[in-house]
């Protein structure tokens, strides 16, 4: 008992005699307060890094909330033992330092390690890439600093607690200074610093105030001078090299490349066009070809809705208005249509009228598309449904209930026209066709609120167009409304979707907002998709190896 009480007074002077700052409660609350800010920050950051590369659907962020729980358990764990075995202050400061440096450098690394494990991966497995290589980036880039950041709790609890007597109310104090930063952490990336300057930045303002937390313990202390030197020139390196870093970096021709609140954003301009995408790998949310002609993609396909309802200068309606492809098609084509568009993101919109030339004749709501739907009275003949968060679809605007209030906002011989932009196959190791696949959950569950659905595949893309209506002569009047067409483009682009529409049989899957899960769906059809592209690089590696690849 007498040694147990002299080891005891031994740690107290260690901490409080040495480390003068530390006698002071309201600096080890700022500690555990911006710890847990940059916690936030970093786990919010996470989603935005990968995003770009794997969507930022459910899965992702089951992910990376996963891993970082992990992270920080394991920290928690370790944290205390350390501060048991050795309650010296020098220690969790210098794994603050070091979390703060591997944060700053996320922005330099973090993409190429992103890259190099979806490369590693493509060769490795078949099934479920996206989930595995978003898994194995987070545990790569993030694991080992919230690791460290998770020791924090545990140590200033052993720095701040005096006596059991206020044992309770000190270690309360810490956690409530934790959750209040936590909370700050989680607003301030979202609607402050990633919309205004970007994931990389983000990551290095939080490493920044980590880092200028130790160091100031440090410099108090006149201790680990060279340590807080070095510190801070790797800092500034990074700084220096991530700080207007690019997610596709390997791209030449982007004339634009940024971030919204809900979005990664980049534009690319080609000989012939201009395109928008929401992720580095994968989909084009938006294209304008330079000429004013058919894009070649799904867009002239739904050109058969307003035929279809027999009102090509009817009241258009078009949810996921992106930059406007579509409004422009029907504009350009038929003349006097009356168009409206619901676009969530404004970012997108701002883009619309700076790169692809977007008339401030057609109007654009900033809004979702179900909330607005559920908002007005309006009706409209036709009803287009295009709305993607990045390469998945809301689940919201997936179900029953959102589809029956389309019908209820079309015209008596209304035509809704949806574009499904992952067409499953099973020829590449893909979920067996009898599971189910995305589209044909989204068919089913139209064609149990529509009476009449039919399907066209879109040449050459992994685009299905879908066709939704009450009208039984919906066909009939496309046809005839086709034979009345004077221009040959449109002409041609209608004879593809004569020659390629069908009935759509209704199945048994349905989607519900108590149950649609269209990321895991998504996420299957992805495996199918990717593995397809990859079977000619996957064979020319088997015969001439990694040097055939580079050339």
């Amino acid at each position: 008992m007498v040694i147990s009480l002299s080891m005891e007074n031994v740690e107290k002077e260690t901490i409080s005699g040495r480390q003068g700052i530390l006698r002071n409660k309201y600096y080890l609350y700022l500690t555990e307060f911006f710890a847990g800010m940059s916690v936030m920050a970093v786990e919010l950051g996470a989603s935005r890094l990968l995003a770009p590369y794997f969507s930022s659907s459910q899965i992702v962020w089951t992910i990376i909330i996963g891993t970082i729980m992990i992270a920080m358990a394991l920290g928690n764990i370790w944290g205390g033992r350390s501060a048991d075995k050795n309650p010296d202050p020098d220690k969790l400061y210098m794994r603050i330092i070091i979390a703060a440096i591997w944060i700053a450098a996320i922005p330099v690394l973090g993409k190429y390690i992103i890259i190099g494990i979806s490369a590693a991966l493509v060769f490795t497995i078949s099934n479920n890439f996206l989930i595995w290589a978003a898994f194995l980036a987070c545990m790569v880039i993030f694991v080992f600093p919230l690791f460290l950041l998770g020791t924090v709790t545990p140590s200033l609890v052993k720095y701040t607690v005096d006596s059991l007597d206020d044992s309770g109310k000190t270690v309360g104090s810490l956690n409530a200074f934790n959750t209040i930063g936590s909370i700050i952490g989680t607003f301030v990336p979202t609607f402050v610093t990633i919309p205004a300057v970007g994931t990389s930045i983000t990551f290095l303002i939080f490493a920044g105030i980590l880092l200028l937390l130790a160091l100031l313990y440090f410099i108090s202390t006149k201790g680990r001078k060279k340590q807080s030197a070095v510190s801070g020139f790797l800092f500034l390196l990074c700084c220096v090299t991530g700080a207007s870093g690019s997610f596709a970096f390997w791209e030449t021709d982007l004339i634009y490349e940024g971030e919204s609140i809900y979005n990664y954003l980049q534009v690319k301009e080609t000989s012939d066009s201009v395109i928008l995408s929401t992720n580095v790998l994968f989909g084009v949310q938006s294209i304008m070809k330079k000429d004013g002609g058919a894009t070649g993609m799904y867009y002239d396909y739904a050109m058969a809705a307003p035929l279809m309802a027999g009102r090509t200068d009817g009241d258009m309606l078009i949810l996921g208005m992106g930059t406007g492809t579509y409004a422009k098609q029907c504009q350009y084509y038929y003349g006097a249509t009356s168009i409206e568009g619901v676009e969530i993101d404004q970012k997108i919109t701002n883009l619309a009228g700076a790169y692809f030339e977007l008339p401030d004749s057609i109007k654009v709501t900033t809004y979702d598309g179900r909330s607005y739907l559920a908002a007005i009275p309006e009706t409209y003949d036709v009803i287009m449904v295009d709305a993607y968060q990045d390469i998945t679809i809301p689940f919201q605007m997936s179900s029953v209930e959102f589809f029956t209030l389309v019908r209820e906002h079309l015209n008596e011989n209304g035509v809704m026209v949806v574009n499904m932009n992952m067409y499953a196959d099973t020829e590449f190791g893909g979920e067996d066709a009898s599971e189910g696949n995305i589209n044909e959950y989204l068919s089913d569950t139209i064609a149990s609120v529509f009476d009449y659905v039919y399907t066209v595949d879109v040449a050459g893309t992994t685009n299905r167009e879908l066709f939704a209506t009450q009208n039984p002569a919906a066909l009939e009047v496309f046809e005839t409304g086709r034979s009345t067409i004077e221009d040959p483009a449109l002409q041609e682009m209608l004879r593809r979707v004569s020659d390629g529409i069908m009935p759509y049989e209704k199945g048994d899957y349905l989607l519900t907002d108590d149950k649609a899960p269209v990321e895991l769906l998504g996420m299957r059809v992805i495996d199918d998709l990717i593995q397809r592209e990859l079977v000619y690089y996957k064979e020319l590696f088997k015969r001439e190896g990694i040097q055939g690849l580079l050339q």
